[in-house]
């Protein structure tokens, strides 16, 4: 599970077994994960989260979505 980024507490991650799906980030603080789609930034999946804080990590991910899709493509791709 390579992670590619940290901000604050948040962890950006890839599982190295997803990379027949589409391009996504998993988000871990704690006990708390969540999935989102990099192509569009919706949200696939939550556990634990808060509103406001699915909130803010959409809002994280926006800022760095061509770094991210480029560690996808490099992760699974390259």
């Amino acid at each position: 599970m390579p992670t590619v980024l940290r901000i604050g507490t948040y962890r950006f991650f890839f599982h190295s077994n997803e990379g027949n799906e589409p391009p996504h980030i998993h988000v871990q603080r704690d006990r708390a994960l969540a999935k989102f789609w990099l192509e569009t930034g919706n949200l696939s999946k939550s556990k634990h989260f808060a509103a406001h804080e699915l909130t803010d990590i959409a809002r994280l991910i926006a800022e760095k979505r061509t770094s991210l899709l480029e560690a996808w493509h490099e992760h699974y791709d390259g």
